[in-house]
């Protein structure tokens, strides 16, 4: 098994652990990554009846917001191999701030697009920057832990769009809250230059020491995460606006039910990823796409029975949301010296590929009214990461047991 942390440590490893406040700052960092998706999502209501914007043109911003992480996350992976994660994450979260502004500040669609796009770039920062902080500062027993906590700050960002920044969307209007966030985003880019240590003066020649080539894994995973995360998208994007048109819901209400999926994603993707250790790991994707295609189906009869509708939102955070974390940890094993920045954002691209396709396709089922038929779409496509990920399970056994690929 190759890590990039056994050839590549910082100064902090010498110590006594992570520098103190490490694990909360990479998870807020993860939270303002994906912001902008969770609070569209959260008060996804709000703007269809406000600004009049169709629910094809909601699933768009999705699909525009991930399309622009997943063309940029490649160059975004080198970029943080050569400045260093200190830059690379203070820049994330200050390009989130003003997306967000931007967004708090759209008149219609063509500008609310525009920052959904800008906002891209932090998501194509985020894995890669906070996977060099944890193998530059944070002993190697304690890494699995620290990035299921990590990973989970996402899951934390659609609590706080689906309950805080909800409720504040009522006293403040849905502007109002969105620009709490960004100034909330900029604080945390101040907080990020004081606790990370510097960076290493930029090489260009770390580039070049650095093997050209991926890990084996990142293909298979990159391909299981490109389904996963059309699935995941589409439940993110239209699950409020789900439950206030077709189940009678409030706003608040069904802001509730992104903070709720939140909350089980947080406590899914810190189980999980403690829980995958490298004899392990590779197993975890194809269990959870399993898991994930109960919740898609449990989410489809909630058209039936409305209840279902708090246990699926649970069930796709505990299985669905959790795999990406998974993923991350693979990535973080399995990756040589000088390639984690890469590896991760390759994985990242094919995550936020599926990101910009799902919704767009949700969207048309959406605006029809056929939420039933999208959540089987939803429970199909997590069907097809499971496969993806069995198969590169087998194959991997048979590698590291000495059989042919």
């Amino acid at each position: 098994m190759r890590t990039e942390g056994t050839a590549q440590t910082g100064p902090a490893d010498a110590g006594h652990g992570a520098p103190r406040g490490l694990t909360a700052l990479l998870t807020t960092a993860m939270a303002f990554s994906m912001m902008q998706l969770f609070l569209i999502g959260a008060l996804g209501p709000r703007l269809v009846d406000r600004l009049g914007i169709p629910e094809t043109v909601l699933g768009l911003t999705t699909t525009v917001g991930f399309g622009t992480a997943a063309v940029l996350s490649p160059v975004g992976g080198r970029i943080v191999d050569r400045i260093g994660p200190r830059r690379a994450l203070v820049a994330l979260l200050a390009v989130s701030a003003v997306a967000l502004a931007l967004i708090g500040a759209a008149p219609g669609t063509a500008l609310l697009l525009a920052a959904v796009a800008l906002g891209g770039l932090p998501q194509a920062l985020a894995n890669p920057a906070t996977n060099k902080a944890i193998l530059a500062a944070v002993p190697a027993p304690r890494r699995g832990a620290v990035t299921g906590a990590k990973q989970s700050g996402v899951q934390l960002g659609a609590f706080v769009a689906g309950l805080p920044l909800a409720t504040a969307a009522g006293l403040l209007g849905w502007r109002g809250a969105v620009w709490v966030a960004a100034g909330a985003a900029l604080l945390a880019a101040g907080w990020a230059w004081r606790v990370l240590p510097a960076d290493a003066p930029p090489k260009g020649g770390a580039s070049v020491r650095a093997p050209s080539r991926p890990d084996a894994s990142v293909p298979w995973l990159a391909a299981f995460s490109l389904f996963l995360g059309a699935g995941i998208a589409s439940v993110n994007t239209y699950l409020a606006l789900f439950g206030a048109q077709r189940l009678g819901m409030g706003p608040a209400v069904a802001g509730a039910l992104v903070a709720v999926l939140g909350v089980a994603g947080i406590a899914g993707r810190v189980g999980w990823s403690r829980a995958a250790t490298p004899g392990r790991a590779p197993w975890f994707p194809g269990l959870l796409a399993g898991g994930a295609v109960g919740a898609a189906l449990l989410l489809s009869l909630t058209v039936h029975v409305e209840a279902l509708v708090w246990v699926a939102a649970v069930a796709v955070g505990v299985f669905a949301v959790s795999g990406n974390a998974v993923s991350m940890v693979l990535v973080m094993q399995r990756s040589a010296p000088g390639r984690a920045g890469q590896d991760s954002a390759l994985v990242a691209a094919g995550f936020f590929a599926g990101f910009a396709l799902g919704p767009t396709l949700f969207g048309v089922l959406a605006e029809r009214g056929r939420y039933g038929q999208g959540w089987i779409l939803v429970a199909a496509e997590f069907a097809v990461a499971g496969a993806v990920a069995l198969v590169w399970a087998l194959r991997d056994r048979r590698t590291r047991a000495g059989g042919p690929a």
